[in-house]
This record gives C-alpha cells, structure tokens and sequence, in this order.
C-alpha cells in the first residue's frame, strides 16, 4: 500500500509523533512518503495545492493520510486520491476550527480522532478513535538517581516537569507556576519542554518529580502517554483522554483549574516519588493498545476501509 502523508511542515519538518507512525507504518510494510504544507491560515495553506498535485502524480499513492483540519482540507480538494483524516486536538476542540474539520469530513473518505471526547463533540458514530502511539523503545522506566545525575539535577531540589513551552497559551504556564508559588518552597523547580529531541524528553521523564499538565484542552496528549510509559508520577487536569487513562491509578492525580488543587497534585506526586513507588503506567500504555505495532495495525484497517469504500 503506497500512502502520502500530508501534514503541516512549517518547523521544516513533521511532527514527532507523525514521524513515529510513519515509521511504524513502514515496519507494517506500506510505502510511505511525506508532503509537508508551508503556510499559515487558508490562504497559505491554499498555495500548496500545486505542490501537492505534483506530488501525488510522481508519487502515485492509494491514499493520502492527513494530519489536522486544515491539511485535511487542502487534501481533499483534489478529487483523485481518497483522503483518511486525522483529528488532533485543537482543530475539533476550538469551535471557530471545528467548522473547517466539518467541511473536511464532508470531502475526505474516513476520519480517525485520538481521543472518545473528541468522537463525542463531532457526534459521529462512524468516526475511529486512535490515539497516537507511544514509541515504547525510547520511553521506558530507567533509573531515577541516574538520569538526574545526569542532568546535574540537586538531590536536595525537586523538578516538575511541565508539558510544553511556557509561551503555549494553550498549556495554561500561569496555573502551573502560580501552583509552584503556592507550595512555598525554593527548592521547587518548574521546568519548562522545549526544544528537546525525543530521547531527551524521556531523560527529563524519568528523573523529574513529576510531569505536569495544566492545559485548557487536548486531544490525546503525547506528554501524559510518554510520562506513563516512563512509570512517572503524573498531575493533569481533564483534558482530552487523560481521564480515561489516568483514572483511579495510582500515582496519577487528575486536578481541577485552581492553583491549590494543582498544589495539592505536585505533593501528592512527589510524595509518590519519595516512597520509591512506581506507577502502573507502562502497563495501562500496553492494556489500551498504545504501541507504535498496535495503533499501525488499526490505522492500516482504516486504510483498507477506506480503499474498499
């Protein structure tokens, strides 16, 4: 099966976890190639159609897989190829977003949303739920005391690990940070993710105290699956299919949108670490079917639905 994966290349490359099922999808045995749109808003997006024809015609694929509302769009306005989409948070979250999704719907073959909360703000049955997998071989519990050596990390300092860069409105960096003042302690470090390569993130995964999610909204959100897969203490409000995920396990503490709710998470979590615990997470990652084999296999089904429809 030859598939054109179509998504936003605007950071001069695809997202990691879009580079992940790739390869994963190549292990599964499918050609693979890649069109990265450069542009922003409709317009931008609009002027990559020529490229994309071009592209379809020297690579001759069965079906183009695309990544987010807008690149599903732009895909599905050329009528040659069927379109699978892919939903990944924002753009069926964010109703201003939602309505091009819709319209892209109307013009793609099948559609994939990465979490049950997103299939119900579409009220679509016939939507298939994958979340992005968990490449298992770099995110795995390793030795706590290690990696923070490592880092130069002080024995005597905690770190939480926070999702993403502070400057994503998105992630909610002001809750997190007021809930680090709110725990009265300089030893107390809020560490911000950003610009780090994969294996890096899974170095601060596992040495820090706790990973951290405070955002207004997600679909499925990498950071939680990843800090799991490392068995890391995790504090998350309940966003996307975190919830699902995270529920009544053990060292997981789902928080509301205050800053003593958020406190209280950190210290439970870090309480957790101070026990030498681990979580149950790499388990739960495999008891859903997170990695890269399992979310290929069913991807490539939506595929062969979508050749046959």
């Amino acid at each position: 099966m030859r598939v054109l994966i179509v998504c936003s290349g605007n950071r001069g490359e695809a997202s990691p976890f879009v580079q992940e099922q790739m390869e994963q999808l190549r292990n599964e045995g499918c050609v693979v190639q890649l069109y990265l749109i450069i542009g922003k808003g409709w317009f931008g997006y609009l002027r990559n159609l020529k490229g994309l024809s071009r592209e379809i015609g020297k690579f001759n694929p069965d079906l183009i897989h695309a990544h987010s509302g807008m690149s599903v769009l732009l895909a599905s306005l050329q009528r040659r190829i069927p379109v699978v989409a892919t939903f990944h948070g924002s753009d069926i979250n964010i109703p201003k977003l939602r309505r091009f999704s819709k319209l892209a719907m109307m013009l793609s073959r099948s559609h994939i949303v990465v979490s049950t909360e997103m299939k119900r703000a579409l009220k679509d049955e016939r939507v298939h739920v994958i979340p992005c997998a968990v490449d298992t071989s770099v995110f795995y519990p390793t030795d706590f005391a290690a990696e923070r050596k490592k880092l130069g990390w002080k024995d005597e300092d905690r770190y939480i690990l926070f999702s993403s860069s502070f400057s994503n409105t998105v992630k909610n960096a002001p809750l997190a940070q007021e809930a680090i003042t709110a725990l009265n302690s300089r030893n107390i470090q809020l560490v911000e993710l950003k610009g780090k390569t994969r294996r890096e993130v899974a170095h601060l995964l596992n040495a820090c105290d706790a990973a951290l999610m405070t955002s207004f909204t997600e679909g499925s959100p990498q950071f939680i699956k990843e800090a799991m897969a490392c068995a890391t203490p995790v504090v998350s409000t309940r966003v996307g299919d975190v919830p699902e995920l995270c529920e009544n396990l053990t060292g997981h503490f789902l928080v509301e949108y205050t800053k003593d709710s958020v406190a209280q998470g950190i210290r439970r979590a870090m309480e957790f670490r101070d026990a030498e615990k681990q979580t149950k997470g790499p388990e739960v990652v495999r008891k859903f079917g997170l990695t890269p084999h399992q979310i290929a296999r069913r991807i490539m089904d939506v595929y062969s639905e979508a050749l046959k429809n």
